[in-house]
C-alpha cells in the first residue's frame, strides 16, 4: 500500500555549502510548529545525524542505496511516511558525487531536490549553477534553490534575478550570520551534544529560514512535495535470534559516539540486551557477555583515556575471560600501546594490542568497504585520519566496495577474543555476520 507524505532532499553542489544547517533548520522550524518531522541522512555519516536528531526530536537513520540497500531505504521511508507530516533527507557531498549519489537516491525514490548554494562569492553565476544542478540529469525531481550565506538584501535580489523568469524555483536567501554556524573539525561537524548552545544555534537558523519562501511554507504548501512511498518488500526475520539471552556492553560517550541507531536495533532484534557505559568517566565494564567499542574521537580525549584505570582493567579482565570484543575505528585506537595526537604528543594507552596509532594531517582512508565472514558479507565504510603501526598480521581484510581501483581494504586484527578494525559495519547488511562478532569463536 502506498503512503503519501511531503518530503524533500536537501542537497548542494559540494560539501561545505551549508546543507546540514539548512536541513536542520527546516526540521527545527516545522517541529517547533507542532508538525511531526522525520529526518534522514544520505550516506554513512555519523555526525550530521546528531544535529538532525536535535532539530527533529526523533532518531535519525541513514539511507544509502549501497550500504543499507534499496529495500532498507524504501522500508524506512514508507514507515516514516505513515507517522510524519514532513520528511527531510540531507544529502551527502555534492548532489551528483559518489556512487550511489544523493541524486541517485532522489531519482530512485522520487524525492524533490532543494539545492543549497553558498552564494557568498557569486552573483550571476548563481543562476548558471542552479540551472546546471536542475537540468544536468533529465527527470531529476526538483523543489527549488536556496541561496546561503548571502551578504544582504541587494545581494539576494541579484541572485534571484540571475535565475531568470523560467528557471529553478527561488526559495529564498539566508543571510550570513555566525549565530547559527555549526562548528567543524576533522571528520566533520562538531557533535551537537558537545555544544551547550547547540539548540540555540538551530533556533537561530530556523528563525532565519522563517523569513524565506521556503520557511513560510505551511501544511497546504508542503503538499506540493507529496511523494508516494510504496509498501516495501517484506523484510526477512533476523535469523535464529542468535544473541538471545546475551548481554552486550556498548561504550557510549564523547569519545565513542559513532553509533548507527539501526545497529543497536539489529542487536536487540537478535535478542541481545544492551547496556551502556562511559570509558571517559572511567566506568567499569558492566556485567556482560560481549563488548562493543564503537568509533568516535578518542584522539580528542587521549589524556583522559590514558589515565583510565578502572575501565581498562575491566576490559582486560573481560578479554582474559575469553569474552568477545568488537572494536571499530576509534574504538580500536585506545587498545594499542600508544596514541600520537595531531600535536605530536605521545600517550600511553591500554596496551591490549602491540604498536601505535598516529594522527595524520590528511585523510588516511575514505570509502565504502565490505567484510566477508563465514556468516555473510557485512557492508560499511572507512573514514579516518590516523594510521596504525603494528607488528600484528591482519587476520583478514575488508575489500573496497567496487574493487581494488578504489584503494586498499582495511585490516582486521585478532588477539584472543578481540577483533578490531578501522571498518565501520552496517549490521543489518548481514545480520548473522553481525551477531557472530559478539559470539565466542565456534558458537557462530
Amino acid at each position: 500500500m502506498s503512503v503519501r507524505c511531503p518530503a524533500i532532499l536537501v542537497a548542494a553542489p559540494a560539501s561545505g555549502q551549508g546543507k546540514t544547517t539548512v536541513a536542520a533548520a527546516l526540521a527545527r522550524l516545522h517541529a517547533r510548529a507542532g508538525r511531526r518531522v522525520t529526518a534522514f541522512k544520505c550516506g554513512p555519516d555519523f555526525l550530521d545525524p546528531h544535529w538532525l536528531t536535535l532539530a527533529s526530536g526523533a532518531p535519525v537513520h541513514n539511507l544509502d542505496l549501497w550500504m543499507t540497500g534499496e529495500d532498507d531505504v524504501r522500508a524506512r521511508l514508507h514507515a516514516a511516511a505513515q507517522v510524519s507530516d514532513l520528511i527531510v533527507v540531507e544529502g551527502v557531498m555534492g548532489l551528483f558525487d559518489g556512487e550511489p549519489s544523493a541524486a541517485d537516491l532522489a531519482q530512485r525514490l522520487g524525492l524533490p531536490v532543494l539545492a543549497v548554494i553558498d552564494a557568498s562569492a557569486m552573483a550571476g553565476t548563481f543562476g548558471a549553477l542552479a540551472f546546471g544542478l536542475q537540468h544536468f540529469r533529465p527527470g531529476l525531481p526538483w523543489a527549488g534553490v536556496l541561496a546561503n550565506r548571502v551578504a544582504g538584501e541587494r545581494h539576494a535580489q541579484m541572485l534571484q534575478a540571475a535565475l531568470g523568469p523560467a528557471s529553478a524555483t527561488w526559495l529564498g536567501a539566508v543571510m550570513r550570520d555566525a549565530a547559527f554556524s555549526l562548528p567543524e573539525r576533522h571528520l566533520g561537524l562538531t557533535v551537537a551534544a558537545e555544544l551547550p548552545d547547540a539548540l540555540a544555534r538551530l533556533d537561530a537558523a530556523a528563525d532565519a529560514l522563517a523569513g524565506t519562501p521556503l520557511g513560510r511554507m505551511d501544511a497546504a504548501a508542503l503538499a506540493a512535495w507529496d511523494v508516494p512511498f510504496g509498501a516495501p518488500a517484506p523484510v526477512p526475520p533476523v535469523p535464529d535470534r542468535m544473541l538471545a539471552g546475551r548481554t552486550i556492553a556498548v561504550a557510549r560517550d564523547a569519545a565513542f559516539c559513532f553509533i548507527y541507531p539501526a545497529n543497536l536495533d539489529l542487536l536487540q532484534a537478535h535478542g541481545a540486551s544492551l547496556v551502556f557505559f562511559s570509558p571517559l568517566a572511567d566506568e567499569p565494564l558492566p556485567p556482560c557477555d560481549a563488548l562493543w567499542l564503537p568509533g568516535g574521537y578518542p584522539e580528542l580525549h587521549a589524556a583522559t583515556l590514558a589515565a583510565n584505570r578502572i575501565c581498562r582493567a575491566s576490559v582486560m579482565a573481560h578479554l582474559q575471560a575469553g569474552r568477545p570484543v568488537w572494536a571499530e575505528c576509534g574504538g580500536m585506537m585506545p587498545l594499542f600501546e600508544r596514541l600520537i595526537t595531531a600535536d605530536g604528543a605521545h600517550h600511553a594507552m591500554w596496551g591490549v594490542l602491540p604498536g601505535q596509532v598516529a594522527m595524520q594531517p590528511r585523510l588516511a582512508a575514505l570509502g565504502p568497504q565490505q567484510l566477508a565472514l563465514p556468516q555473510g558479507v557485512l557492508r560499511g565504510h572507512t573514514f579516518h585520519y590516523s594510521r596504525c603501526e603494528t607488528p600484528l598480521a591482519p587476520a583478514m581484510c575488508t575489500m573496497p566496495a567496487r574493487g581494488g581501483a578504489r584503494g586498499a581494504g582495511e585490516a582486521v586484527y585478532r588477539s584472543g577474543s578481540l577483533q578490531a578494525s578501522y571498518f565501520h559495519a552496517w549490521f543489518a547488511s548481514a545480520p548473522a555476520a553481525a551477531a557472530a562478532l559478539f559470539l565466542p569463536e565456534g558458537v557462530a
